[in-house]
């Protein structure tokens, strides 16, 4: 099974120019040995410049030749999930079915953790919890994603909205400026509505948080700070439910390095929105009975 970086440059392959994609076809033939080369041989051994070697990480979001062989280096020495991800079967037993989302999911989340670059994630931890007011985007599945994030930030007193109508997010997005943070689901990275309201708020001033499968893509080349969760499924449905949870894992991982950066702030709002919601649903259950 390919490594997640492996699998998105595979994945891209046909769509990059002819050089770097000669430069792809060698990382994809021989990625250990490129680990070991130096930008200017592995430049000369595929016939093309030192530029074009910058110019082919910088597509696949990495900073430069040394990130992307660090990075690589990195996958390679952690093999990655040995359990393929398993498509929807026709009178499938429901116990393999278990099995096979257990095993789904594990992975999904096990591939997203391998791809966290750790200074974007505490850029986007950072941002959220200076933002004087966040904008969540997503439609149809990453709206659901939105809208867990939303409910999150509501409870510890963050000024957040999340709408699922693409005219709303536009006019949401409108209205934003310095000081807030626009941040964008999708799973491709290529959905017309999110990409629309994510360029809305980055011309408004907001600074642009992305969330998206791993590789090349406008949304998260679009945005300041490109979040990344695991790439590998593919098939009938398995996109859906892989996706979602490695989305969830990575608004997870985000949610709780706010409340930790901010402990003193975030855990008393934490608690009190706790303690309310007990009280008025005590009161609601007492009424009902008299």
């Amino acid at each position: 099974m390919q490594t997640p970086i492996l699998h998105a440059l595979s994945s891209h392959l046909e769509t990059l120019p002819p050089q770097e994609r000669r430069l792809g076809e060698y990382i994809l033939k021989s990625p250990a040995s490129v680990i070991h080369l130096g930008i200017t041989e592995l430049a000369y051994t595929c016939g093309i410049s030192p530029s074009t070697v910058t110019r082919f990480c910088k597509t696949f979001h990495f900073k430069g030749f040394p990130d992307f062989k660090m990075k690589l280096a990195g996958e390679l020495a952690h093999q990655p999930s040995q359990t393929q991800y398993q498509d929807v079967i026709a009178g499938n037993d429901l116990h393999k079915i278990v099995q096979a989302m257990e095993a789904n999911h594990l992975a999904s989340i096990t591939d997203t953790t391998r791809l966290l670059d750790m200074n974007e994630l505490r850029r986007a931890v950072d941002a959220l919890c200076k933002a004087g007011r966040i904008d969540l985007y997503g439609v149809a599945t990453s709206s659901i994603i939105a809208q867990d994030f939303y409910q999150k930030l509501v409870r510890i007193g963050k000024h957040a909205t999340a709408f699922a109508d693409s005219h709303m997010q536009i006019t949401s997005a409108s209205s934003l400026g310095s000081g807030d943070v626009a941040f964008a689901v999708s799973y491709g990275g290529e959905t017309p509505e999110t990409i629309d309201a994510l360029r809305c708020a980055k011309d408004s001033g907001a600074l642009t948080i992305s969330l998206t499968q791993y590789g090349s893509n406008t949304l998260a080349s679009l945005a300041d700070i490109s979040l990344f969760s695991s790439s590998l499924e593919e098939g009938m449905r398995r996109g859906d439910m892989a996706s979602r949870i490695a989305q969830l894992h990575v608004i997870d991982i985000l949610f709780t390095g706010m409340v930790s950066m901010e402990f003193e702030h975030f855990i008393p709002k934490l608690e009190t929105s706790y303690q309310n919601v007990q009280i008025y649903r005590k009161q609601r259950e007492g009424n009902s009975h008299a």
